[in-house]
């Protein structure tokens, strides 16, 4: 149905002619057909939710890290986690105290100290090492997760707890260890964690993927242009997906929040990583394509794009 004349304000669009007011959005994608096609090989990240389902079929995500002065990284990720379909995200900030009480704008996300979220057995999924901070604390927050007794929940490490890892040669043993290990450095991580020199890293991008998921039996996402995924069997994804507005401050933790997202619901590990990376890439294109460009894209806008797509492609593949 067509608007002539119109105003569209706030996803809403107001007919000024015949009086009717119609729910538009704001977004578009100029290759939607084609991003349809591609989801179809991660089939649980675009399934239809059961009817009859509930917050807690669709799992818990811890995301622990928010040292002071960086509490947006924690709240970057837990974001993009409610946006992606988790039923329930907590923040733990490596704070001794709450830095606030609630998230304003997002008061669905639970709020806690790292040390005490790490006392839940109710987690499917955690996600840490956003802004941590490379403190005692922060090793302690990390060495606690590592030898915890439910070790069955899949662990996503990002940012600092990779940093830690590269220093530490008993936290490295542990993860090694660690039954579903999810890692996510750049490529200036990607140098710590095989004690190379960036350019090295950058030099041989595939060798170097390969090579932490062996050295660590975990799925390595070696983020960059075309992302890299890289199972504990060696088998690689290339995703082609996202254009350089993905050049921002916390673009990675929204990465961090939408992958541990998935986790938490239950989906299977390779599906839950490879099709994270394309949902954040794809979303990133998605704004681009809604007039908002990749020069000042905010990595706030990113998850709520990537719930947008999501949708629109389980609509489509119904």
């Amino acid at each position: 149905m067509g608007f002539s004349p119109s105003y569209v304000l706030n996803n809403i669009a107001i007919d000024l002619h015949r009086g009717i007011i119609m729910f538009s959005s704001h977004y578009t994608s100029h290759r939607l057909n084609t991003q349809i096609q591609t989801a179809a090989q991660f089939g649980q990240v675009f399934a239809p939710r059961d009817p009859q389902s509930h917050k807690g079929t669709h799992g818990t995500l811890a995301v622990i890290g928010g040292t002071a002065g960086m509490s947006g990284a924690v709240i970057l990720a837990a974001t993009a986690a409610i946006y992606n379909g988790c039923g329930k995200v907590w923040a733990g900030f490596n704070q001794p105290a709450l830095p606030l009480p609630v998230i304003p704008e997002r008061p669905e996300i639970m709020l806690s100290t790292a040390a005490s979220l790490q006392l839940r057995n109710d987690i499917t999924a955690w996600a840490i090492g956003c802004g941590m901070g490379l403190c005692k604390e922060a090793l302690t927050l990390l060495y606690t997760q590592l030898t915890s007794a439910n070790r069955e929940v899949p662990v996503l490490l990002d940012a600092d707890a990779l940093t830690l890892l590269s220093r530490y040669a008993n936290l490295a043993a542990l993860a090694r260890d660690y039954p579903t290990l999810v890692l996510t450095p750049h490529f200036a991580e990607a140098a710590r964690l095989l004690g190379v020199s960036s350019a090295e890293i950058q030099a041989n991008r595939t060798a170097a993927a390969t090579q932490i998921s062996s050295l660590f039996h975990a799925y390595t996402v070696l983020k960059g242009h075309h992302t890299l995924v890289c199972s504990p069997d060696g088998s690689l994804y290339t995703n082609l997906s996202g254009n350089a507005g993905l050049a921002t401050a916390g673009s990675g933790d929204v990465l961090s929040g939408i992958i541990g997202s998935l986790l938490a619901q239950g989906i299977d590990t390779e599906q839950a990583v490879r099709g994270g990376v394309w949902l954040h890439g794809a979303a990133a294109d998605v704004l681009k394509d809604s007039a908002i460009g990749e020069i000042g894209m905010l990595s706030g806008e990113i998850a709520p794009a990537a719930r947008w797509l999501r949708n629109r492609i389980i609509e489509a593949h119904r």
